[in-house]
């Protein structure tokens, strides 16, 4: 069994290790994609040749592809991303001032949707079991396929048009305390809530027809004690799996709802980047995002392997 489980996480190490190495070679051709000279682009079509040439040199453009990529390998193995075409910051610090807030940000979105979802997909199973309640069933199918389907910068728009403009409760932009997170927050959480929240009535669904909780309910156990101690842990080993895959979802989405919300994080600097032609901070920005989603991804397959055996199957 512990050797089942080994050799599980070294698959998964390995296939984690590759895709990091495909992202690295992927964000270092970004650059040298772009039609035309990217510094040319970002200097403008009026700046001098002299400046053009230095600046090329400087960030060693000039240099053979191969001894350019070693070197980019070599630096953001030591942390090192190049330097803002435009401000002549290091991508680096750009990234570790913007980054953490956006995790905040993707993070106290799971956090709301976890909260709002698990004890709402119970509940409605709870009230549907045996189908019982039909309306309420296809009430919560309507309303919360509706809501997966909706995307962020909708409930954006509609967050900010009612609970900013209209009702002046919240702030429509920027970050200036707790209840500026309010709206970018519930914008992320909404879609992904209702996932969660129709995977939970599943699970919650199939753990009620199980052989112990029949059994449970015949010992005539507190509703809140049947519920919690033997209803609950086997809904969460699926709830969370999805949950943690759906956290890469929220840090991608961010992206959207921080240009909205002026949100200071990386997502709104990418954003920033491109458009300006930027094109190391972008490089950096993305390569940093997508390791994020990656370590995200292994994470999640190493947390169901340890709680799931059966899960480990050899790869064919």
């Amino acid at each position: 069994m512990r050797s089942a489980a080994v050799k599980f996480a070294a698959r998964r190490v390995v296939r984690f290790v590759v895709s990091l190495a495909v992202l690295l070679v992927a964000s270092f051709a970004m650059i040298h994609l772009i039609p035309g000279d990217p510094v040319r682009a970002s200097l403008g079509p009026a700046a001098p040749v002299e400046l053009v040439q230095a600046r090329r040199e400087a960030l060693g453009l000039d240099r053979p592809l191969p001894e350019q990529f070693l070197t980019y390998v070599r630096d953001v193995l030591g942390g090192e991303f190049g330097t803002s075409f435009l401000t002549g910051e290091k991508v680096g610090d750009v990234i570790a001032v913007r980054l953490p807030v956006t995790l905040s940000l993707a993070l106290l979105a799971t956090v709301v949707a976890l909260a709002v979802a698990v004890p709402l997909g119970m509940w409605i199973a709870i009230r549907t079991e045996n189908g019982r309640r039909r309306g309420a069933e296809a009430t919560f199918n309507s309303v919360s396929g509706l809501a997966v389907t909706v995307p962020e910068f909708l409930y954006s728009i509609a967050l900010v048009s009612v609970f900013a403009i209209g009702l002046g409760w919240f702030p429509p932009a920027g970050r200036d305390g707790p209840e500026s997170y309010v709206l970018p927050v519930l914008a992320l959480a909404i879609g992904p809530a209702a996932m969660i929240a129709r995977l939970c009535r599943v699970e919650t669904l199939r753990e009620l027809s199980t052989e112990y909780v029949r059994l449970a309910r015949a010992k005539r156990l507190p509703p809140a004690r049947l519920y919690v101690r033997h209803v609950l842990p086997g809904t969460l080993t699926a709830t969370l799996t999805v949950s943690g895959l759906l956290l890469t979802g929220l840090i991608a989405g961010s992206v959207i709802v921080e240009v909205v919300f002026a949100w200071p994080g990386l997502g709104q600097r990418i954003v920033e980047s491109i458009t300006q032609k930027d094109y190391p901070v972008a490089q950096g920005a993305i390569l940093v995002y997508g390791a994020i989603v990656l370590a995200v991804n292994l994470l999640v397959d190493l947390v169901l392997g340890a709680l799931d055996p059966t899960s480990r199957v050899e790869e064919t």
